[in-house]
């Protein structure tokens, strides 16, 4: 991460800690936010903001409702605050499994959801870490109590709650109008392949976009079984967001990093895909397979949905951007579409304030300059000729352009302004050097202007 960044992520950490202290809870949870998009993933920030999600779920269950007759907070819901903080304190374990914050942070969601028995396994489990912890001995007195006769009435786990596709407890489920119920994402998988019923093969005329869970039956299934639901739900979770190591997979071609582009996406196994992916991060992985070996290429490039347009007959037609590169260590087949475990790949960049930073900056700047007036060149020829698209193309390429304070990512855009084959956007991918790659778009540069043709 750049130095940049790291000031501009301590800097809102600073504001957040000092709101936080001073109560200002929703300026608090703004600032740990704007935080994790910068550094995502960073365990501090996520203990942090899960604490401040914990503290406004316990003001809001304390606000009397007096007061909130007279002062109404709209749209303020402790519950959802409390999964909110759920789902950074699962993070944070994630990432710090050996630390009895994260084991407190996540008992102490679990109450606010009074999911007393599930906070009690997690605190026993953080005393098996730190058994001195007097935070939660407390804990554990405090639930201790709670738990007692809540099994009593509850009604036996029969088919009548199961999914008929997946076989398992009905999650999300949504009811088709010929009157069966099966868990949504179930639905529209068997969808994809043809709009019938899974039971009884009506033709269903329904799309995701018009098609609402059944929150009643939903909020049952989620009261009467509730440890159920949570594997459910947690399976689902693990789905839609697989975790920043795993990537699901798009086969079709090489992408470079600093591209905008549309794909429609018509096949069974892309749609299920995409809705995954939608649900989750919006993130996926671009790939080429390999000539050579039949396989996928071994460096792909992470591309995020901007925009989503479902389609009637079940299609999406997509706007995507692409981020950042990184390398397949393993992949395999996942409900018919590809999945990898993934590692992030940067370029070898000298440090800030050494002599090879600034000849690479120098580099840069030049580059910079050159392309510029290419730019300026290819838009005024297209403006002679009236070509519209042409400079739309342009205009598009200019706003995917990045600063020259981060050279890896501005000699990836100097490649995108000529189109190349993909056995050379795959060289530029693997390639490592920032300045080698440099040198190449500007050679690929030269030769457009020297044959007069523009991209």
């Amino acid at each position: 991460m750049s130095l940049e960044r790291v000031r501009r992520v301590s800097d809102l950490m600073q504001i957040g800690n000092q709101a936080f202290r001073e109560n200002r809870l929703e300026e608090a949870i703004n600032c740990y936010s704007r935080a994790n998009s910068v550094k995502p993933g960073d365990p501090v920030i996520l203990s942090n903001r899960c604490a401040a999600y914990l503290r406004f779920c316990q003001f809001l269950r304390r606000r009397p409702p007096s007061v909130s007759e007279h002062s109404p907070l709209s749209g303020l819901d402790p519950t959802i605050h409390a999964e909110l903080a759920l789902k950074d304190a699962e993070k944070v374990m994630n990432f710090r499994g050996d630390s009895a914050k994260s084991y407190i942070l996540k008992a102490n969601a679990l109450i606010m959801l009074e999911k007393y028995e599930l906070a009690r396994d997690v605190i026993l489990s953080g005393l098996h870490v730190d058994p001195m912890s007097d935070t939660l001995k407390a804990l554990e007195r405090t639930t201790a109590g709670t738990i007692g006769s809540s099994g009593h009435g509850k009604p036996e786990h029969t088919d009548d709650f199961d999914c008929t596709v997946c076989l398992k407890l009905l999650y999300e489920p949504v009811t088709t109008p010929c009157g069966h119920t099966f868990c949504r994402s179930c639905l529209f998988q068997s969808m994809d392949r043809g709009n019938r019923c899974p039971l009884c093969r009506t033709v269903l005329f329904i799309s995701p976009r018009t098609c609402a869970i059944s929150v009643t039956l939903n909020n049952i299934m989620k009261k009467t079984f509730p440890e159920e639901y949570a594997v459910r739900k947690l399976e689902n979770e693990r789905l839609t967001n697989p975790g920043g190591d795993f990537m699901p997979l798009f086969v079709m071609d090489v992408v470079l990093p600093c591209e905008k582009f549309h794909l429609n996406i018509f096949e069974p196994r892309y749609r299920l895909m995409v809705r995954r992916v939608m649900e989750g991060n919006r993130r996926m992985g671009m790939v080429i397979t390999d000539s050579a070996s039949g396989s996928i290429a071994d460096f792909a490039c992470e591309v995020e949905i901007t925009e989503c347009e479902p389609l009637p007959d079940g299609r999406f037609f997509l706007e995507l951007e692409s981020r950042r590169r990184f390398r397949i260590l393993r992949d395999w087949d996942q409900d018919g579409y590809r999945m990898a475990e993934i590692e992030w790949v940067s370029d070898i960049c000298p440090l800030e304030g050494t002599t090879e930073r600034a000849q690479l900056q120098e580099v840069i700047d030049n580059a910079a300059e050159y392309a510029r007036s290419w730019m300026k060149k290819a838009r005024d020829e297209a403006q002679q000729r009236r070509d519209r698209v042409k400079l739309l193309e342009l205009d598009e390429v200019e706003s995917m352009m990045p600063t020259t304070r981060d050279p890896e990512l501005y000699s990836f855009w100097l490649t995108t302004l000529t189109r190349r084959r993909s056995s050379e956007k795959l060289v530029l991918l693997r390639e490592r050097d920032t300045i080698q790659r440099i040198s190449k778009a500007l050679v690929f540069l030269r030769l457009e202007a020297q044959t007069c043709t523009i991209q």
